[in-house]
């Protein structure tokens, strides 16, 4: 049960068909919010893709539709499409839509939204980045916290295809008996543009990149100026980690060199030049596309209808004959030659999606076939969460960025969360990491041991409760999802009580959850505060203060079980 509808890679239309009463609870639920019924939603990069496979619609390319309908059937009611009659009429763009804020509040819905509602009785909601509703909500909307969790873990399932595949890498990567980590560098072009990391690349992966924040700056997206100091940036966390260095955390883990590492997501800007230095270290480092076959990967595609190629083929060869004749044609040669005229490019010589940044100034509107591989990398990336959720231990590149947006490994970190507290997921404090490589950058690969001590216990420490409170304070502000605790898993003392609901099988969805525990339900508290919400009703008055006996317990030190003893000692360069 995974959640990819809270990224920034989807772009959901959801269309909400107006049903009689508008201003009366929600169903079970004391909200009074919207009384409507929710049409199946569109994913916009399927939309746009022509040629798709035709047995998916657009919800059913990624998630099961069957389950999503079935799962929420007692808290909204949802068809799978409009009426003949208002289908005619939303062609004709005759419905208006909105678009919220990724920090809408629930007012926002009775006051503005449900007027618009009442009057056309179609609204069409354009969620982009995957959030229109602020993250953390007022005590008194609890149980609609309660309801983005049913959505988020048990409603929206990847379409059985997707769970098959995932299921079989999740097998081939532990064949050999040993576990393994899944990493996910966060190298994504937009986020590199907007953090303003272009110096961190080289040659024409700067130019893409500065390209890219220039037009965020022309959108308003970014408010600062084109040219900045990335390495001023990166010191402060605000850039991703370079495979290089997370390699070189994971020595200081004493993760050995044999370790399987999962390579996920769609996208590694800068190619796999950027992961020679991982892979060196690492030699076991795959992907799907080492993991499975072109057929397995084909078929989780479906059958698709032909493109035509976004690049033209070469020039046909000429003959023989037809060289000599334009030999013959050509007249006297002047003495002596002039220098040749300059080598024209032709379209097929361009390689990737990069290529045109050799001749123009402008990058040129995606392709159709650019168009249908956006559609094929919401595949890549829902078989790469699944594998990321399930993987025995999780090290993001890039999590928590300050853009106010959800980003992937948060996504992923907070269903660990979620799924299994237990496990071993890393939340490294890049500030943090950018001050311990910058007092070895003289002896990266033969750091001595305090360094490689001071490594071990910050990541350590991030795996444990003390990583989990930040991720409270951090994470959560932005993205309810990155950090879904306490609501999804426990209760508060004076949480109303909900009957447990059982699956067919017998395992318990939700209800009867335990209470939280203090320091949880404190750290709650704190993060409302810091966002002028009211105060939890657990927590009247002032905050008491963290008993710190309740944090002394951390994990064991993980690194016992599988450190090298040679990363604690100094080595020998010329070994």
């Amino acid at each position: 049960m995974q959640n990819l509808d809270n990224c920034t890679l989807l772009q959901l239309r959801i269309m909400v068909l107006f049903m009689q009463r508008f201003t009366v609870a929600l169903r079970r639920y004391s909200l009074q919010l919207l009384n409507a019924t929710l049409v199946i939603p569109e994913i916009q990069a399927t939309t746009r893709a022509r040629g798709i496979s035709s047995n998916f619609k657009s919800f059913s390319y990624l998630y099961d539709e069957e389950h999503f309908i079935a799962a929420l059937s007692d808290d909204v009611p949802i068809v799978r499409g409009l009426p003949k009659d208002l289908r005619e009429a939303r062609k004709k763009i005759k419905f208006p839509t909105v678009s919220p804020k990724n920090t809408a509040t629930s007012d926002y819905y009775t006051t503005d939204v449900l007027p618009r509602l009442v009057k056309s009785k179609v609204l069409g909601i354009i969620v982009n980045g995957g959030k229109c509703l602020q993250s953390i909500l007022p005590a008194s909307l609890e149980e609609l916290q309660r309801l983005r969790c049913r959505v988020a873990f048990h409603a929206l399932k990847f379409r059985p295809e997707i769970r098959s595949l995932g299921s079989q890498i999740v097998g081939r990567l532990r064949a050999s008996g040993r576990p393994y980590l899944a990493y996910h560098p966060g190298l994504l072009r937009d986020t590199l543009a907007f953090h303003g990391c272009a110096e961190l690349f080289q040659d024409i992966h700067t130019e893409l990149i500065q390209y890219r924040r220039n037009q965020m700056i022309k959108r308003g997206t970014v408010k600062e100026q084109l040219t900045v100091d990335s390495v001023s940036i990166q010191k402060n966390g605000s850039c991703p980690l370079i495979p290089e260095e997370v390699g070189l955390l994971l020595q200081a883990l004493g993760y050995p060199s044999t370790t399987i590492i999962y390579l996920a997501g769609s996208e590694t800007f800068g190619g796999q030049r950027i992961l020679i230095p991982l892979r060196a270290m690492y030699a076991n480092l795959v992907d799907r596309t080492s993991l499975c076959s072109r057929r397995e990967l084909s078929d989780l595609v479906g059958p698709e209808s032909p493109l035509s190629s976004d690049l033209p083929h070469p020039p046909p060869p000429k003959s023989e004959k037809e060289l000599i004749e334009e030999w013959k044609k050509a007249g006297p040669r002047p003495r002596p030659l002039p220098p040749p005229p300059a080598r024209p490019f032709y379209a097929h010589e361009k390689e990737g999606w990069y290529g045109w940044i050799g001749e123009n100034d402008t990058e040129p509107d995606p392709s159709p076939i650019e168009f249908r591989r956006q559609a094929h990398r919401l595949l890549w990336d829902a078989l790469d969460y699944f594998v990321s959720v399930q993987a025995d231990a999780f090290f993001p590149g890039f999590h928590n960025d300050g853009s106010g947006w959800p980003d992937y490994s948060s996504l992923i970190m907070g269903h660990r969360l979620y799924q299994t507290p237990s496990g071993i997921t890393y939340r490294p404090d890049r500030k943090t990491v950018a001050t311990l490589f910058e007092n070895v950058s003289d002896h990266l690969y033969h750091p001595p041991r305090n360094w490689t001590m001071a490594a071990r216990q910050h990541l350590n420490n991030s795996a444990g409760i003390e990583g989990i409170k930040m991720s409270a304070m951090m994470s959560k502000p932005a993205s309810f999802l990155a950090h879904p605790l306490p609501e999804c898993s426990c209760r508060t003392a004076k949480s109303p009580v909900v009957q447990p609901v059982k699956d067919k099988h017998g395992a318990l969805l939700f209800g009867g959850e335990e209470d939280c525990p203090d320091w949880m339900v404190r750290t709650l508290a704190i993060v409302s505060t810091k966002n002028n919400e009211p105060q939890s009703e657990d927590y009247e008055g002032e905050l008491p203060e963290d008993d710190p006996s309740q944090d002394t317990q951390q994990e064991s030190d993980r690194s016992d079980t599988n450190k090298s003893s040679e990363q604690d000692e100094e080595m020998d360069p010329d070994d």
